[in-house]
């Protein structure tokens, strides 16, 4: 079956629905028909899976009417009256009912799929305190001794170890708990995820008082953070009774400890939320997490054992559908201002930190800097200002080096020299061209003889000058240098080897990407007066456009270097970097989500994505490994990763980028 390129389905992503139909309390065949309307609305938006609240085909608060076996007659109707609605759908159906089996009364979640009734999962904890009596009605799962039941003549299996498997999809698996199974320490989506389900759907009945909505937000990022799965929360509202409680409706729908969509509270009408679960996504991450591997061979060993029932998705996937999720251009840096400011002091004090070790352990008191006027320099010159302050050492203890070279513009000599002024450090000026002369002259540069060739030689020599000058000067003063290169750089070998910007003591940049040191800078503006030197400047730096300024500029028509004309827009290239190194997607799937981070603004087009990502892939894989085998210390930023061998990153110098190459131009239309 050809897949649609501009589909989630292709690319991992599974649709999953919460419904809260309003109740008719004691009403089954009513609260079916409403059931029925919202499963033909989300079909029609092509959702996997559609998941109903606690009893809904009854309403929760019928206290002993449970025990009527009209009620109990009449739910069983209803359910079958739901599963020949869903004869012609594609999507799963997730209700709930009681259900009498045998002597004993069970409150259950039942797995529709085209016309059939999959499986039966009864609820494990049953809350019998304060304003819950469960007990009083309905028997744990605990108690159950039968693993099928009949209805209507047919065998359907029962039981809290049913996962509901897709044929078409490998990566979705589905669990099922009910309500207070989530609040209950020991939680059946536990085990259920040690076996393979990547998708857990609860349905609940929840009372609301206080305080509760927040918790039950906690708890079920919690649970999919912990279980790296997806969730899916689907609680009572509107028509249930009032007699003693008040109803919310509360839907949640999270992944791997994110909040992804979420209900409004308290409607009066019915209701449901939609959005698109990355399951594919979190069987890479469980890939990589070793403890959650050995936790699932401990379940395995202790003799818990799961059946699957299998189900068959396909239509889905062919033809195009447009994603239902955002993806965050930067997702290195939150959208939310008081959760990015919150972020870039996190990763301010972690680079702090790092470089206030360093100093301490060396007794170091003096720290070399090369300062360009750049973003990176000036984000390592201010996380070691701050670390200076932190230890109680004087500023001027930062030996901060401007080192103009040939294509050194006035513009960013000035902001360097304003910057290191205006945070009064030991401000100092050397001029690299003789000595980059020299060593051009030594290797018969034509350069040196005054031929305009600017290759790479002549590019790196003024690199590696300033280098060898910085070190120097460590020497000269017993100081530290203290290296810029941020993360982006590192991935794309967009630095100087050995002897160049490649090289410090110890960089606290390694782990940042381009993208979020400018934020970490405009927060850092922030602390200093508006009008003053230091916010001027800031603002230049971050205004400025990214050049390494190593090719004169002969004539105004000439445009002067720009960085991410060679290497690719930052933005980009950041997104592939998180996406290939964070969780080793393929670059079909890379582009896929890259397009529909940027497809509002209409800014990058899906043929400039894809040759950037070449670009990206060619350097990434085959261009630069060598450099990041051998990288200096530097502390690990955030979950997005490092690059360094002794952190995140681990792979051969040697490496062909064909591979990945190949898949790119095998998918992309």
């Amino acid at each position: 079956m050809s897949k649609a390129f501009n589909n989630p389905y292709s690319h991992g992503f599974f649709r999953c629905a919460a419904a809260r139909p309003v109740i008719a309390i004691g009403q089954p065949e009513v609260n079916a028909r409403r059931q029925i309307e919202l499963i033909n609305q989300l079909s029609q938006q092509r959702a996997g899976i559609v998941v109903f609240p606690e009893l809904s085909l009854t309403g929760y608060t019928l206290g002993d009417l449970f025990q009527q076996k009209t009620i109990l007659d009449a739910a069983i109707d209803a359910l079958q009256s739901v599963a020949a609605a869903s004869a012609d759908k594609d999507c799963l159906i997730v209700t709930g009912l009681p259900l009498l089996a045998g002597y004993r009364l069970f409150n259950c979640a039942a797995v529709i799929h085209r016309g059939q009734i999959l499986g039966l999962v009864p609820k494990t904890w049953l809350p019998d305190h304060r304003e819950f009596y469960e007990k009083r009605q309905f028997c744990s799962s605990r108690e159950l001794d039968i693993c099928e039941v009949i209805i209507s003549g047919s065998r359907i299996p029962i039981g809290t170890d049913l996962l509901f498997a897709c044929r078409q999809f490998e990566h979705v698996k589905v669990g099922i708990e009910i309500c207070e199974d989530l609040w209950a320490p020991l939680q059946p989506s536990t085990s259920a995820a040690m076996a393979g389900a990547t998708l857990i759907c609860n349905l609940s009945a929840s009372n609301i008082v206080i305080g509760k909505a927040e918790y039950r937000r906690l708890l079920v990022k919690a649970s999919s953070g912990r279980n790296i799965c997806g969730y899916v929360y689907c609680s009572a509202g509107e028509g249930e009774s009032t007699t003693d409680m008040a109803w919310d409706g509360h839907m949640i729908i999270a992944e791997n400890g994110a909040l992804v969509e979420e209900s409004k509270r308290f409607s009066a009408e019915s209701d449901c939320i939609v959005t698109d679960l990355d399951l594919e996504k979190l069987q890479f991450e469980r890939l990589r997490n070793n403890s959650f591997r050995d936790s699932a061979a401990e379940c395995c060993n202790n003799g818990r054992c799961f059946r699957t029932v299998e189900f068959d998705f396909a239509g889905p996937q062919t033809g195009e559908l447009p994603l239902m999720r955002r993806v965050p251009r930067f997702p290195y840096v939150p959208d939310e201002d008081s959760e990015r400011n919150a972020r870039c002091e996190e990763v301010l004090n972690i680079q702090v930190q790092g470089i206030c070790a360093r100093l301490k352990a060396t007794g170091i008191k003096k720290a070399v800097i090369g300062i360009s006027g750049g973003l990176d320099s000036t984000l390592a010159l201010l996380v070691t200002h701050r670390a200076f302050i932190r230890l109680g050492l004087p500023v001027n203890g930062i030996v901060a080096v401007t080192m103009p070279g040939f294509a050194t513009s006035d513009y960013t000599r000035n902001i360097a020299i304003d910057l290191m002024r205006a945070l009064a450090v030991d401000y100092r000026e050397i001029d690299i061209k003789p000595s980059c002369l020299q060593m051009l002259k030594d290797l018969g540069h034509p350069f040196a003889a005054g031929k305009k060739q600017y290759d790479i030689t002549f590019e790196n020599v003024q690199a590696g000058e300033r280098t060898s000058h910085l070190f120097r000067i460590a020497n000269h003063e017993n100081g530290l240098v203290v290296g810029t290169g941020d993360l982006s750089e590192l991935a794309l070998g967009w630095c100087t080897y050995g002897v160049g910007d490649h090289m410090s003591h110890y960089n606290v940049n390694a782990s940042v990407p381009k993208t979020l040191v400018k934020f970490l800078i405009s927060h850092l503006a922030e602390a200093f007066p508006t009008e003053s030197t230091a916010a001027r400047t800031l603002q230049k730096v971050l205004a400025a456009t990214i050049s390494p300024e190593l090719i004169p500029v002969e004539g105004e028509e000439q445009v002067p270097q720009q960085t991410e004309a060679t290497v690719g827009p930052y933005e980009l290239q950041d997104l592939h970097l998180y996406y290939i190194s964070r969780f080793g997607f393929k670059p079909s799937k890379v582009a896929y989500l890259c397009w529909q981070a940027w497809l509002a603004s209409k800014k990058y087009s899906l043929p400039t994505i894809k040759n950037w990502l070449k670009v990206f892939i060619k350097r990434f894989f085959a261009a630069s490994q060598f450099k990041r085998s051998c990288v200096p210390d530097s502390p690990k930023i955030g979950s997005g990763g490092s690059l360094s061998p002794r952190g995140d990153w681990r792979a051969p110098s040697d490496m062909s980028a064909e591979t990945w190459l190949a898949e790119l131009e095998k998918n992309i239309p």
